[in-house]
């Protein structure tokens, strides 16, 4: 027996050695294919900067079960982490962005997330009556460490029992001033610009526009300053016009 194994590989080395389209393979499932080893996995990790950038702006759309829009939003979303006493930053980059979630009657959520959940923002609306707001907003962000001898690290927070963003159903809210929240002692969340409208969107456009407190106060406070210069100014020329009008009075009573 051992006599014919051997008698078969001697005859397949020497056909090997002779025709040249012949190639011996082995037949041993020990030692699998060098295509199933498993080679070194890139997973994406955010890099904090030390210095504060513009956050790009994406637009993100989510729609319910019957592909009607039900979330839409546009916003630059920037990440603040503070580590050691020092201040560190991350853009959101849109074209890197997944978003998805979930449409109801009165609850939706918007879900944003970078690849290997690196990164999140998730929206939480609520539908009350006539007005839609966001009830809760979850961060989180896992990047490389932020200094040398830092451990790798996931920053997170969330903001709840706000009624953030507040608009009338079929509205818009926009807001072109920074909303920073603080989401934990480690971690803000910077959002500029922001327009978002959720449970209503024909034609998936964005309805009237719902201004914020701080645009509404940047732009009515120098109308108010000005009117109010304008005012003091009016009050003092009438004043020196009634004093001078009294003196010569009292000059027409002396005569």
């Amino acid at each position: 027996m051992m006599l014919r194994d051997h008698t078969c590989e001697w005859s397949l080395f020497f056909l090997a050695a002779v025709i040249p389209d012949v190639h011996l393979q082995r037949n041993d499932h020990s030692v699998p294919p060098a295509s199933e080893f498993s080679s070194d996995v890139q997973i994406y990790r955010p890099v904090m900067q030390p210095s504060e950038a513009v956050p790009p702006i994406g637009t993100y759309m989510l729609k319910n079960l019957v592909g009607k829009p039900c979330i839409k939003a546009t916003m630059g979303a920037e990440y603040i982490v503070i580590e050691k006493k020092k201040t560190w930053y991350f853009n959101l980059d849109p074209s890197r962005v997944r978003a998805g979630g979930y449409c109801g009657k009165e609850a939706a959520v918007l879900n944003l997330t970078l690849p290997d959940n690196a990164a999140s923002l998730q929206f939480t609306f609520k539908k009350e009556e006539n007005i839609f707001y966001v009830d809760k907003l979850t961060v989180h962000v896992s990047p490389l460490p932020v200094c040398q001898g830092c451990a790798n690290k996931t920053y997170s927070g969330l903001v709840v029992d706000d009624k953030l963003f507040a608009a009338a159903t079929g509205q818009s809210f926009k807001c072109n001033s920074e909303n920073l929240l603080l989401m934990s002692s480690e971690l803000r969340i910077k959002l500029v610009p922001l327009q978002i409208q959720a449970f209503t969107l024909p034609k998936g456009q964005y309805g009237k526009e719902v201004e914020c407190w701080a645009d509404f106060s940047e732009r009515a406070i120098p109308i108010i300053v000005g009117a109010t210069g304008v005012g003091l100014v009016l009050i003092t020329v009438l004043t020196l016009l009634f004093i001078r009008d009294r003196r010569h009075r009292e000059g027409y009573d002396r005569l």
